[in-house]
């Protein structure tokens, strides 16, 4: 197979760099490997000596001469970058320019594809936004009921985000069902240290969860989520917080974490929750509540619903929590699922019961490896 097929796909996201080499056409990786940064992935200062421990790991198993570029996801494109694009100083610069709408993400990922022109100078080096797969929302959709001249002038509107683990649920989601993605109506539930909820209506994002940035919507692992902005202006204002105080606050120390005490990852608060930490056990039921709900006002974008995915690494794996939200959501006709775990992609719900419930591995790397082949001089 031609070696311009061959991608390394860098993943930074606020928890982990998920590094692969994907040959463009296969699923399995040739290789893969994951670097785990804790809840937050800004607390990692040397972020070069991360991604050679990531690159050390792949060059087992494959050639670095075969690759032939990589693949960063970027999470904000802003109003400018909504195409996959290749890297050059002028687009970092443009990027720098825009990493404060998304501080728990664009900062990690553009010193992440700055360690990598370093590390691997002569390799092309593509950024793929996940942004850009809601380029379909509607005015309705995106713009806020603000001051017309703050969407006009400042430019402040909703982008969404996780789209490119959207754009994966949806094929996968049209393979399980054996049907055409485009005939299908769709909820994918992105639930992980980040997490959205998106309405898909033909192949099309018609709703999502989050907003100009990501700390818009459902309670997360250290974000907050939607509040009452009457909070922020009140503590502003009556308990003297300042604006970064605040920011700190909503990105690092709200959500799961800023409920339990005790972690923002779902695994040791289900441990807790199971030793008798009624906050633990609270943090975990808010976040079910605030996802059914989500899921709930998404659904209101669509003129059906054909099926609900889960994806991330809670919609995944978190069985009890992805049941818990099911049967919160069975006023909706959503039928129930067992609280098992399953280790593949799957349909969950019988045959006949409506809306089917699927679970399905987030794979992002094979959209942005597919995106980046496809920009370069000779790619598919």
């Amino acid at each position: 197979m031609a070696l311009l097929t061959r991608v390394l796909v860098l993943n930074a996201g606020s928890s982990s760099l998920k590094a692969s080499v994907i040959e463009v056409g296969r699923r399995e990786p040739l290789a893969a490997s994951q670097v785990g940064w804790g809840s937050d992935a800004t607390r990692v200062v040397d972020r070069r000596s991360t991604l050679e421990h990531a690159l050390a790991a792949l060059w087992g198993s494959v050639e670095p001469a075969s690759v032939a570029s990589a693949g960063h996801r970027i999470v904000h494109g802003g109003a400018r970058f909504r195409q996959p694009m290749q890297v050059d100083d002028a687009v970092l610069g443009e990027l720098d320019g825009i990493a404060g709408l998304a501080p728990l993400h664009n900062e990690v990922a553009l010193e992440t594809l700055r360690a990598q022109r370093a590390l691997l100078p002569g390799l092309p080096a593509v950024a793929v936004f996940d942004t850009g797969v809601h380029a379909s929302l509607q005015d309705e959709a995106f713009v806020y009921p603000l001051p017309w001249h703050w969407y006009a002038e400042w430019g402040i509107r909703r982008f969404g985000f996780h789209g490119l683990s959207v754009a994966w649920s949806v094929r996968r989601a049209g393979e399980l069902l054996g049907r055409d993605p485009a005939a299908l109506g769709l909820i994918v539930a992105h639930l992980g240290s980040g997490c959205s909820v998106t309405a898909v209506d033909g192949e099309r994002s018609v709703s999502t969860s989050m907003g100009l940035t990501p700390l818009e919507g459902l309670a997360m692992g250290t974000r907050a989520g939607s509040v009452d902005p009457g909070i922020l202006l009140h503590v502003l204002r009556e308990r003297g917080i300042t604006a970064d105080e605040l920011a700190e606050t909503l990105d690092h120390g709200s959500g799961l974490l800023g409920i339990s005490g005790v972690s923002g990852d779902v695994r040791e608060l289900t441990a807790a929750a199971a030793n008798g930490s009624t906050r633990a056990r609270l943090a975990l039921d808010i976040f079910v509540r605030r996802a059914a709900e989500g899921i709930a006002a998404a659904a209101v974008a669509l003129p059906r619903l054909d099926s609900l995915v889960f994806t991330g690494g809670i919609g995944e794996h978190a069985a009890d929590l992805r049941a818990a939200i099911c049967a919160r959501l069975a006023v909706l006709g959503v039928w129930g699922v067992e609280s098992a775990t399953v280790a593949e992609d799957a349909i969950l719900t019988p045959p006949g019961t409506g809306i089917t419930i699927l679970r399905v591995e987030a794979r992002e790397d094979i959209v942005i490896a597919e995106a980046t082949a496809a920009l370069l001089p000779g790619g598919q």
